[in-house]
């Protein structure tokens, strides 16, 4: 049985009040629980968009960071998992689903509770300190990577996932600049940071055609502005392999800036919201008499 904390009506309001105040659509009705689950919807607003500039002291950070890498390689902290064969069932019995179907926003509530107690006991520790330069082939790499999924996860309007992805292919582009000489991960990383310039993209189009309103638009303009220079500046210092796939992510950010300027050219000749999508978010038509 669900505890009062997370009964199934209180977590439905706490998503639909957490994307509220995150830009989302508003709900009708008031809920006697409102009261009380505002304070939570103001923590959950302050570790999204609020988060305070925390010095981590070099040395606490550098022992930390041995600490833990030498406790990952112990207990083989990464390795693949071994499959285990449920000798408990006989064989060919049906195995029924053990829990009652929840719907998506009940998951999506509990899961950003419970991923908030898990960012906030990371931050106590300092783990999320020590794994914030970690590159690709770092032990504490994971860790950086499960820390963003869960700033995602605690996100709950498609224009705050859409910028946190944004945010991502920076770091991306960041990680790429330091193991470039590794042609495979060097690869591997241009290829995240173009996965996360696609997602964000297509959240933040697909807002800004749904509401008629550009301001989605100028998020990403504002990020293809610096981000396409500092991609650029990778040309010089990487091989004619690393070159050739640098080029494809900035033939990727000239076509976001395609798409963005013809949105937005649709936005302002009020063209209907477009039917057809594809991995940059909607395809818009052409205005009249252009």
């Amino acid at each position: 049985m669900d505890s009062d904390l997370f009964s199934r009506r209180r977590s439905e309001r706490f998503a639909q009040l957490l994307e509220e105040a995150n830009g989302g659509r508003r709900h009708h009705g008031r809920s006697p629980a409102d009261r009380e689950l505002a304070t939570l919807v103001a923590v959950s607003r302050r570790l999204t968009t609020d988060r305070p500039t925390v010095e981590v002291d070099a040395d606490f950070r550098t022992g930390l960071r041995a600490m833990l890498v030498a406790t990952a390689e112990r207990e083989g902290l990464g390795a693949p998992a071994t499959a285990k064969t449920d000798t408990t069932a006989p064989t060919g019995a049906a195995r029924g689903p053990l829990l009652p179907a929840v719907t998506a926003r009940r998951a999506r509530a509990r899961g950003a509770i419970l991923v908030g107690v898990a960012v906030g006991a990371l931050a106590l520790s300092g783990i999320s300190a020590a794994s914030e330069n970690a590159v690709p082939g770092d032990a504490l790499y994971g860790m950086k990577r499960s820390t963003e999924r869960a700033q995602l996860a605690l996100t709950s309007s498609d224009i705050s996932r859409g910028q946190l992805f944004l945010d991502f292919a920076r770091t991306r582009l960041d990680e790429a600049a330091k193991v470039h000489g590794d042609r495979l991960g060097f690869g591997a990383v241009l290829d995240d940071m173009d996965a996360d310039t696609r997602q964000g993209v297509r959240l933040l189009t697909t807002v800004a055609v749904q509401r008629a309103d550009p301001a989605g638009l100028d998020a990403v303009n504002a990020f293809l502005t610096g981000q396409r220079q500092a991609v650029s500046g990778l040309l010089d210092r990487t091989d004619h392999v690393e070159r050739d796939r640098t080029h494809r992510s900035l033939a990727l950010l000239d076509a976001v800036r395609t798409r963005s300027d013809a949105l937005r050219a649709a936005i302002v000749c009020g063209l209907p919201a477009p039917v057809v999508s594809d991995a940059l978010g909607p395809a818009p038509g052409t205005c009249p008499g252009r």
